[in-house]
């Protein structure tokens, strides 16, 4: 399932080797892939990873980004490839652990990969390091990591939890007298209570009510108690950012919330998706009426039509692809992100160090509207001391009615300012 068999792609210098090698690499024609500007043209190989869930209950699960990988490739392979370049996608399990990320990583260097694409790990300490030695970019990760926001080899396509948050502050302005944030008992998650007050006092609100609660818990009574009592019985809103674990927090939540439900709740893409709203009762799910703040256009926006049609066709029924998960939507993102950059490029054969020098030279990414348009210049990024390689700082506010997450205000919202006030004083 991890795609550990390696393949060859032997160069097509003959009419007889062409032939030969066209039945077994399914390449159509010879000498050039269709779409090729009639030079002969190298495959491309990536790798992209993301734990499959097989390491433990406990274990995180976005298999999903490594089979919308695979349907990408099948898809765009039958469609002329990259630029003329047939797609070879490697996919390794990271296993939710510091070794097999560095093991994935390793295995990217051993595969000559041009790029790791759309993967998802929080251990870019294991990482990051043996692809900066390698020269190879990592483009569009999840996020997930500190280390993606501030390497020289990362090219991120999100803004990652921390404008998740900046914007989750914005959102809950809007209609929030009193706003208790419940976040993990952690480094990490005292700069998620930074952002949000940050936010917040930007938009002129009081600082949050500030619940700290263990990564682990099975119950959260407690903290559900004090998130009550810090936004009070009316106009005040809770939210929550506790990954897998926040739905464990509103279970707990709606227990001691009072009968009218006249506090708001809320969360960020990534803790509250489509998924998990799904999963907890669609319609009668304890999360209606909830604000969400994402990154990307709500799943059901047209712009994201032709994703799902790649999958219809492509995924071959794999019930791994939701195309209502933002791992996947992410994963889709940074394969178009990569088509974009070897179609600039141009050239026969594609390096890590050609990409690496078209992005950094400024090449320009359209994601058909589902980001910004995306570019990783000096100039295009932060620069802030915490965040230096932002360069996507918009996020989108949704809401959940009828048990389907939608927008809650059109278009991207700008989160700059938050960013660069929160790194500047914390």
């Amino acid at each position: 399932m991890t795609g550990w068999r390696r393949l060859t792609f032997p160069r097509p210098y003959t009419f007889l080797t062409c032939t030969a090698a066209a039945g077994a690499l399914l390449i159509t024609g010879c000498g050039a892939l269709p779409g090729a500007s009639g030079d002969s043209r190298e495959p491309v190989t990536v790798v992209t990873w993301a734990p499959d869930g097989s390491n433990g209950p406990d274990t995180e699960n976005m298999a999903g980004m490594t089979a919308m990988a695979r349907a990408y490739a099948r898809w765009v392979n039958n469609n002329g490839g990259l630029d003329g370049h047939k797609l070879r996608v490697v996919t390794c399990n990271e296993d939710d652990t510091s070794s097999s990320a560095g093991d994935c990583a390793r295995r990217a260097v051993a595969e000559k990969a041009v790029a790791v694409v759309g993967s998802y790990s929080p251990e870019g300490h294991s990482f990051m390091g043996p692809l900066e030695a390698a020269g190879i970019p990592y483009i569009g990760g999840y996020g997930s990591s500190a280390e993606e926001f501030t390497s020289y080899n990362s090219y991120p396509v999100n803004g990652g939890q921390s404008a998740l948050l900046a914007g989750n502050a914005k959102q809950l302005a809007r209609s929030c007298e009193r706003v208790s944030l419940v976040r993990p008992d952690t480094l990490g998650g005292d700069g998620q209570a930074w952002l949000l007050s940050t936010g917040l006092t930007e938009e002129k609100r009081s600082a949050p009510t500030d619940v700290r609660a263990a990564e682990a818990a099975t119950s959260y009574d407690r903290a559900a108690e004090q998130a009550l009592e810090g936004a009070g019985r009316s106009d005040g809103c809770v939210t929550a950012v506790l990954g897998d674990r926040t739905e464990t927090f509103f279970d707990s939540f709606r227990r001691l919330e009072p009968s009218d439900g006249s506090v708001r709740i809320s969360s960020v893409l990534g803790s509250v998706g489509q998924p998990l709203i799904n999963s907890t009762g669609g319609r009668n799910s304890p999360f209606e009426g909830a604000y969400v703040t994402g990154w990307y256009p709500e799943s059901g926006d047209a712009r994201w039509d032709e994703m799902r049609a790649v999958i219809r066709k492509h995924a071959f029924g794999d019930n791994r692809i939701d195309p209502d998960d933002t791992g996947v939507q992410t994963t889709w993102i940074a394969y178009t992100a990569l088509k974009e950059i070897v179609t600039a490029i141009n050239a026969p054969d594609i390096t890590g160090s050609k990409i690496t020098t078209a992005l950094n030279r400024g090449v320009e990414v359209d994601t058909g509207g589902l980001t910004p348009v995306l570019r990783w210049r000096y100039e295009d990024m932060l620069g802030s001391s915490a965040y230096p390689r932002i360069v996507n700082r918009k996020v989108t506010f949704q809401v959940v009615r009828k048990g389907r997450l939608v927008a809650e205000r059109k278009g991207f919202v700008d989160v700059t300012n938050t960013l660069s006030e929160a790194s500047a004083k914390g």
